[in-house]
Formats: structure tokens, sequence, C-alpha cells
């Protein structure tokens, strides 16, 4: 009984299914992200005494399409609705101040998060992102654990799989903006920037699952399947280790030398299964194609 019913919600669940409202709280920070970059173009993107609107920009658009991309693996987490409705409206609270502080703080000239001789009203609004942000890891904790359960697995192996290696992706990337807090800045030693980790963690949000759910429509083996999954995920999580050590070192992610030629080769392999499943969907075409005369030949027939 019980592997029937998995058959059947594995039929039936679909990205973003029931997160309308986590989908249009992603979308405003695309919208919040042209109005800022509309700012920048027409009034320069500096803010005098601390602001900067593309600052706002990068930080819209970022939390927009990571709030997109978490509401399209949600359905698979095997999370009840109350725990879902629970998530949901927590993150979209913390997603809404966020752009709240990003988006007016920079256009009145204020730095929001290292508020620098602001008024108490700035220093509060500071104070609170930095609560905001630490929410932000904290729920999704809560969103991370179910996939690892294995009522998620049961729902889509492949891709409940490649969601695991996501989010440990994603917890790099939460360390990595403590590290920005606590070092009160994104520059470390001469030419580190630790905004490099920080963002290429959360786009493993796009990049495994995708690669999850294109060997679920190729007619690959199971073990195949997880193997590729296993590559892409174990190769970007290294990535983002050497690229963590770099920037730990105090140096360039885009200098000539050992540990950036690394991590380059890292997320290279990390990419080598989307080139082979892609190869393999061009042969499948070209067999289809190549059959499709004789089937009509012979329903004629």
């Amino acid at each position: 009984m019980n592997r029937v019913l998995t058959s059947g919600q594995q039929r039936s669940l679909r990205f973003f299914e029931g997160e309308k409202y986590l989908v249009v709280t992603g979308l405003l920070g695309f919208v919040l992200a042209l109005f800022c970059a509309a700012i920048a173009w027409v009034n320069g993107e500096v803010v005098a005494p601390d602001g900067n609107m593309l600052k706002a920009f990068s930080f819209n658009a970022a939390l927009g399409l990571f709030l997109l991309s978490t509401a399209a693996i949600v359905p698979f987490s095997g999370m009840g609705s109350k725990n879902r409705i629970f998530f949901r409206w927590s993150y979209i609270s913390i997603a809404m101040y966020s752009y709240f502080a990003e988006t007016v703080q920079n256009y009145r000239g204020v730095n929001p998060r290292f508020v620098a001789g602001g008024t108490n009203y700035d220093v509060a609004v500071g104070s609170i992102f930095a609560l905001v942000a630490f929410l932000l890891i904290l729920f999704y904790l809560y969103l991370a654990v179910p996939f690892f359960r294995a009522k998620a697995y049961r729902l889509r192996p492949a891709l409940v799989l490649g969601i695991r290696y996501a989010i440990c992706a994603i917890m790099l990337s939460f360390a990595a903006g403590i590290w920005i807090s606590v070092n009160e800045g994104r520059s470390v030693g001469l030419g580190g920037n630790i905004i490099w980790l920080h963002g290429l963690g959360f786009h493993a949000l796009q990049a495994v699952p995708f690669v999850a759910w294109l060997t679920e429509r190729r007619a690959l083996r199971s073990s195949v399947n997880h193997r590729l999954i296993h590559l892409t995920g174990i190769f970007y999580f290294l990535g983002l280790l050497v690229i963590g050590w770099q920037t730990l070192l105090g140096h360039s992610i885009f200098e000539w030398t050992v540990l950036p030629l690394l991590a380059a080769f890292c997320f290279l392999l990390a990419f080598v299964p989307v080139i082979l499943l892609l190869r393999k969907t061009k042969q499948l075409a070209r067999i289809r194609s190549a059959n499709e005369p004789n089937g009509k030949s012979l329903h004629g027939q």
C-alpha cells in the first residue's frame, strides 16, 4: 500500500506546487532589483554617505532567485501541510523585511548591515537585519532536515539526492555570510572576497538539482543516474571548499595559481554530467527521427 501511494505521489508532485506566495515573493525581488538598477542608472550607484544602489540591486535579485529556487523544491521535502505553511510564511516575512532594509536603507544612504554614524532608527534596522539573517539560516535548516529523511527520498530519489547536495552547499554559503558579518565586510587580505563563496554556494540550488532532473528524463539505470548526481554534487562542493581556502588566505580567486585553477577544474568536472546527458538527449532524438518514417509506413500498412 505504501509503495502504491509513493508512486502516485511521485507522479503528481511538481515543482512550485502549492508555493504560489513564495514564488510571488521571489519575483518581487526582481522587481525591486530593477527599481534599484534604475535609480543607479539615473543618479549613480553611490548614495552618500554609505548607500549603494547596485549592492541593493544584487541583493534583491539574489534573494529573489534563492526564494524561487526554494519554492521549486519545497514540494519534494515530504513535509506536512502545517510544517510547509509555517516555513512558507516565516520565510516570506524574513524576505520582506530583508527587501525593505536593503532597498530603503541604501536609498537613504545608509549601509543596512554596518551602520556608521546613523540614527537610532538606522541602528535598530541594522540590528533587526542581523537577527533576520540568523533566522534565514535557522528556518532553512527547518526545511533542510526533512530532505534527509527516507520519506522525501522515496518521493523522487534522484531529485532529492541532488537537493541534498545543494543544501550542503547552501550551508557553506550561510557560513560565508556569517564570516562576512564577523569580518565586518567581504574583503580578506589583499585580494580575498568572501562574496564569491557566498554567492556560488547558493547557485548549487539550481545546478545540482538540474542535473538530477535531467537524469530522471533519460533512459539510464538508477545506479548510473546516482553516480552522475554524486559526481556533480561532490565536485561542486569541493570547488566551493577550494574557493573558501583561497579566500581565507587573502587571495583573489581570479589569480593564475594552484587553488583557483583547482577550483575551476572541480566546477568543470561538476558539469560533465550535463554534457553527457545532453549528448544522450541528442542521440535519442536522432533515433526517434530515424524511426519515425518507418513507424508511419507500418501504420499505413
